[in-house]
């Protein structure tokens, strides 16, 4: 392991610290009574409600449509859910990864097309797997006195990513646009070879050390010492708790969608209970013939749409609603985008605990993005090291690592599915509907990102 995390930090680890407050109408346990993260002379700003759609693999229902198609129907949903009047939000924020050319703005097509005013500026961003979290942390606005009410959201469509043409043909289709006679056409025409035909098909690959994720995956699996037997069994534990949460109803967040032309969509379609054994004849996805990573547990690729109401306290309950969470602070931190590309949750925890004021024994409902068991199983142990918090860290003890029965007993990416820019939005209301379910005051989101980045928030039961 040491000799693979050799390398200085040098890239961006984004640590995203989210105290929420969830606000509980009916709880069936009496939710803690603990300390207030509220901040003197600043707004309270909460989180109202928050929708998604359903999250498909790709290919699937949602391969006819359109990214904007998908947010606008989330925006469609959290209008309905909340009764919210189209004119009473102050602005609209969306966050994708891969984006679709004719809709760059997709956060202001979507918003046009579920009918919200046309007076209402939007903005779209991006930050690889945590761009809802980046769309989230707008919210800032309203503690600046911008604001009052703030819908954030975030879309991916994999089914129908954008394929260039090779560079040599984009420049002589470029040329022959501005070729002025016959001759310089045909000329531009007869210089064309079967090369300049290879098309450039987009992948999840860090730029910078051009590998892919799942590759970087494996190696930080392989640096802890994370075997293929424990992968394994996290995303079938994955895949497990929530077939229990779609069956029980407990992901409430999920809208019903009609998809024009087909059925109507209302629950997710990745989420697949297997077996260990069948789990075990897979072989791997990146590193072969040796590797740990594979299809089954790694996320797969995912189509879907998020959106969340975020409000000032004072302005959610002038308008009559109760708010679900407060949401108090945020962090941004980064690391080597080699060889700790997906260490994020290690690095971001203690400091978003630090910032908020509390400890590990303080978070009641923890959820941590699943882009890989590997890189799941990796992360815990390099919380629990004493070694490489010393090491590394700069720290005199381990992090500490979460109570495996307070962790996405929900599922997780590994089965929900993880459209890269809608993942954050779902993290968060999936943390206050749980902390309403099981009574708890506070919860931890951590969601790291391409580039090494890494998003971490603290939530808090709303009274």
């Amino acid at each position: 392991m040491a000799s693979m995390l050799m390398n200085p930090l040098r890239s961006f680890l984004f640590t995203f610290v989210f105290p929420l407050t969830l606000s509980v109408s009916v709880s069936p346990v009496q939710t803690k009574s603990k300390k207030t993260l509220a901040k003197p002379g600043v707004k309270n700003i909460v989180l109202v409600d928050g929708v998604r759609t359903p999250f498909l693999t790709s290919g699937t229902t949602y391969a006819d449509l359109m990214p904007h198609d998908l947010a606008r129907a989330a925006l469609q949903g959290l209008l309905h859910r909340t009764s919210l009047p189209k004119d009473a939000v102050d602005y609209v924020i969306y966050g994708t990864v891969i984006q679709e050319v004719k809709t760059s703005n997709v956060a202001r097509e979507a918003s046009l097309g579920a009918g919200f005013s046309d007076k209402i500026p939007c903005h779209t961003v991006t930050m690889a797997c945590i761009s809802s979290n980046v769309a989230m942390t707008t919210a800032g606005m309203i503690a600046a006195g911008q604001c009052d009410a703030i819908v954030a959201g975030g879309v991916e469509f994999m089914s129908d990513v954008p394929i260039r043409h090779s560079r040599k043909m984009r420049k002589t289709m470029l040329a022959l646009n501005r070729a002025k006679t016959l001759g310089q056409r045909l000329s531009l025409i007869g210089s064309i070879r079967m090369a300049h035909l290879t098309p450039e098909l987009p992948a999840v690959a860090e730029f910078s050390t051009a590998e892919t994720m799942g590759h970087s995956a494996d190696r930080l699996a392989a640096a802890f010492g994370v075997s293929r037997l424990e992968q394994d069994e996290f995303a079938l534990r994955s895949h497990t708790l929530a077939k229990q949460a779609q069956d029980s109803g407990l992901l409430s967040d999920v809208i019903s969608f009609k998809v024009p032309g087909r059925d109507m969509v209302s629950k997710d379609n990745g989420i697949r209970p297997s077996s260990m054994e069948q789990l075990a004849k897979l072989k791997p996805a990146f590193i072969k013939p040796h590797g740990t990573v594979t299809a089954a547990n790694s996320s797969f690729l995912t189509d879907g749409a998020s959106a969340v109401l975020i409000m000032s306290e004072e302005k959610a309950l002038a308008m009559g609603y109760k708010p679900k969470a407060y949401l108090r602070d945020f962090v941004y931190v980064s690391q080597d985008p080699k060889d700790q590309l997906l260490l994020g949750p290690t690095y971001g925890t203690p400091k978003v605990l630090e910032r908020a004021g509390l400890t590990m024994n303080d978070i009641d409902v923890f959820e941590f993005h699943e882009a890989f068991a590997g890189q799941i199983m990796a992360n815990l142990k390099a919380m629990d090291s004493d070694w490489f918090a010393q090491t590394y860290m700069g720290r005199k003890t381990k992090v500490g690592t979460p109570p495996m029965e307070k962790f996405n007993l929900w599922g997780g990416s590994l089965s929900l599915g993880h459209p890269f820019g809608a993942t954050g939005c779902r993290l968060v209301t999936t943390v206050a509907h749980r902390l309403q379910k099981e009574g708890g005051q506070y919860g931890l989101v951590a969601a790291c990102a391409a580039g090494g980045q890494l998003s971490m928030k603290v939530k808090q039961a709303y009274p």
